[in-house]
């Protein structure tokens, strides 16, 4: 199963940092990842406020394709 979106590197407290998009290639900051997300690029992810940050999650589906997990 190839999945869109996988996380590259997570803070000491788990929080997910970075992203890869398997489809292009390109690398993201949970900044960069929560504003592609807010701008419509990733339709299957959307962003929580996570103990004051904005945090990318992926959306409450069947779906195991476009869970966010780490390489």
């Amino acid at each position: 199963m190839n999945k869109r979106v996988t996380v590259t590197h997570e803070s000491p407290s788990g929080r997910n940092t970075n992203f890869r998009d398997n489809r292009t290639g390109s690398n993201m900051t949970r900044a960069q990842f929560v504003n592609q997300i807010n701008n419509g690029n990733y339709e299957k992810y959307y962003v929580r406020d996570i103990n004051g940050v904005a945090t990318p999650v992926s959306k409450p589906d069947a779906s195991l394709s476009n869970n966010l997990d780490r390489n």
